[in-house]
């Protein structure tokens, strides 16, 4: 996470220089006046997909999405010898680069211009680095391959499993998320050899990586600039079986170089935005950023930051970051590496309201040192959650896989399963994902200022998010119950339906059925149809039970619907009479169900034990149909077999084993 803890003697010259030297310049302008874009033709300004996006998620096209007025800017250009930088239409604003006084002079006085304001020196020497990301440059080597079973996994993790695991990613995975489809937009200082890196083998091969652009040097090449952004991205791309897997390896990217890592100047947060409108107007799903500001180099140290700024609003880049989630990008940043330093808090955009801020924890889940403190200056709890910052497996330029420490590894490392979570669940919008994973947190009833809602369990977001997206209905007509559902899943998941009928006081399951997904953000649609043979009129209840994880170690249960169906008549069948036990086996209570076509004033229940001794012996009596016979106490039963035999009178109905526990 960037923020300067000092810099090196080239740079420290920088900060004997006068506010002369400052050579490049935000211009914000007053309105979009005279624009020849028009709300009504959005796809001249925006791609298919980010206008399906807005579509999905109900987010009007507003003027920020129009771009900056272009003769506005043609007027900035040909008042002297100016370059344009960077343009943002949601700052309404242009980064120039010019020392021609009287240039800026008369584009102070252009009347649709509001304000112009220093941001930085002229470009840095690219080759010159302060240590913004000094922390995040320690390494050290991989521990040893993941020595627990891996077959069960789609995913051989090798050494970065403890950092997927600690979230339970490797189920996302497992049922087939995994981030196709979905694209994530990078925001960072550069990508340094991901042209060459193994790591990247899949991700280049396969085309997932659709664009790059370098802000800072305003071409197309990242792959020579400084390496924090490879690092960071390979903790979701990275694909090397059994040694190192990222948390989305099949979801696409897009790589923007909007960071300077030799400096730290205003122009950079006006850079963020840029990079967050392009990953907007191309159609990206999800922002990655590790970068924040707090204090500027000099001689623009008066344009730093105070924490009374971290409110969420005031800063460009949360601003920025706003906006990006206004148009319906879910944006995650890393909360700062200032936790055990004089300024501990977050820097921004981490205070951004919409933004989910990520702090930092050990893969045994214990709060890393460094990580910044919330809340934001307006209350906010911050950060929201909290990823494996402290010893997070990396690439590193060098080919070497190791451990690095920072809230910069930690964000990504999350990023790439809320993305893969957000892939099964496209219905819901960005904000409905980041809520869920705040509530699947370790912290969710108690949020603190370190790691807010605490570590998120994805399979426990998933299973919530799954609970509100299924549905079930029924019906019932000549005695038969239909029962339709709709949910998610694959062929490793089951549905159990249980049935409480009038007289019962619980459930008992009467069907399963198997999954048929293959990926599960498919829509599975199910019918159950149930023979009410014997039952009574009134009200029956039927739930249907979701095992979403079948694993011994790891089974998941929830019940994503209850029904009820009104049966105006009892279904007696003449000559129908059937007896059922249940809960077989049972521990406490046992429920006798006897059907007969006719009433009884003495049905006997007995119990035996193994060798034939009576234990219990109950009389009872039934109308017409279907009783229940609830209250059979079996507490004092020793465990082992019994039989259970029912009689009308001296007739025998059934005799059915009993195992007791």
């Amino acid at each position: 996470m960037k923020r300067i803890v000092g810099c090196v003697l080239t740079l420290l010259a920088l900060t004997q220089v006068s506010e002369a030297q400052v050579s490049r310049y935000i211009v914000k302008f007053k309105d979009k006046g005279s624009n020849p874009f028009s709300l009504n033709n959005p796809s001249a300004f925006l791609s298919q997909r980010a206008i399906s996006r807005r579509t999905k998620y109900s987010i009007s096209i507003d003027s920020t999405d129009l771009p900056v007025t272009p003769r506005y800017i043609d007027s900035v250009r040909l008042s002297g010898t100016v370059s344009i930088l960077c343009i943002s239409k949601w700052l309404n604003g242009v980064a120039i680069q010019t020392s021609d006084a009287a240039a800026l002079a008369k584009i102070n006085a252009l009347p649709f211009v509001k304000s112009v304001s220093g941001a930085a020196l002229r470009t840095a020497n690219s080759a010159i680095y302060n240590n913004k990301f000094e922390l995040e440059k320690e390494q050290f080597a991989a521990n040893p391959l993941r020595e627990t079973g891996v077959l069960a996994d789609y995913y051989d993790y090798g050494t970065s499993f403890a950092q997927v695991h600690i979230h339970k990613g490797e189920f996302l995975h497992n049922i087939g998320l995994r981030g196709q489809g979905m694209i994530i937009g990078m925001l960072d200082a550069g990508y340094n050899n991901y042209l060459t890196l193994k790591a990247f083998d899949s991700v280049r091969n396969n085309g997932q990586i659709l664009g790059i652009y370098d802000f800072v040097a305003r071409d197309s090449s990242v792959n020579e600039d400084y390496a924090h952004g490879m690092e960071c991205f390979s903790t979701m791309a990275a694909n090397l079986p059994g040694q190192f897997v990222g948390t989305a390896p099949k979801a696409n990217f897009y790589l923007f170089r909007t960071e300077d890592a030799s400096s730290e100047y205003p122009v950079e947060e006006f850079n963020w935005v840029c990079g967050a409108e392009r990953v907007d107007s191309l159609g990206g799903d999800v922002i990655s950023s590790s970068l924040g500001y707090t204090t500027f180099d000099a001689p623009l140290t008066s344009s730093s930051h105070t924490y009374a700024d971290m409110n969420g609003n005031t800063t460009t880049a949360a601003i920025g970051a706003d906006l990006a989630a206004k148009k319906g990008i879910l944006v995650v940043n890393a909360a700062g590496n200032d936790g055990d330093k004089t300024w501990h808090y977050i820097g921004t955009p981490a205070d951004a309201d919409s933004v989910m801020t990520v702090g930092a924890v050990t893969t045994t889940g214990a709060v890393a040192t460094f990580s910044s403190y919330g809340p934001s200056s307006d209350g906010q709890i911050k950060p929201d959650v909290a990823s494996v910052g402290a010893g997070t497996i990396i690439q590193f330029p060098n080919g070497a896989i190791g451990g690095g420490n920072g809230t910069s590894f930690a964000c990504p490392n999350l990023v790439g399963l809320t993305t893969c979570l957000w892939q099964g669940f496209p219905e819901y919008n960005n904000m409905h994902i980041i809520n869920a994973l705040r509530q699947a947190g370790t912290k969710a009833s108690s949020p603190d200022d370190r790691v807010g809602y605490g570590i998120p369990d994805v399979k426990k977001a998933l299973t919530s998010l799954l609970k509100e997206f299924s549905t079930a209905t029924g019906a019932v007509s000549n005695c038969t119950a239909t029962i339709q559902w709709t949910s998610k899943d694959v062929s490793s998941m089951k549905y159990e339906i249980e049935r409480q009928l009038p007289g019962q006081n619980s459930f008992i399951k009467i069907a399963a059925k198997s999954g048929t997904g293959t990926v599960f953000a498919t829509r599975a649609p199910y019918q159950y149809q149930d023979v009410l043979s014997g039952v009574n009129a009134g009200t029956i209840t039927y739930r249907i039970k979701q095992i979403v994880d079948t694993s011994a170690s790891g089974l998941t249960e929830i019940y994503i619907d209850t029904v009820t169906v009104n049966l105006q008549a009892a279904c007696i069948d003449a000559g129908l009479t059937d007896v059922t036990i249940a809960p077989n086996p049972a521990k406490d209570i046992l429920t006798v169900r006897v059907t007969t076509p006719t009433s009884s004033s003495n049905i006997v229940i007995r119990i035996y034990n193994s060798t034939g001794q009576l234990m219990a012996s109950l009389n009872k009596s039934k109308t017409p149909g279907t009783a229940f016979f609830n209250d059979i106490s079996l507490a004092r039963f020793s465990k082992g077999k019994y039989y259970v035999e029912v009689y009308d009178d001296k007739k025998r109905l059934s005799a059915k084993e009993l195992i007791k526990l």
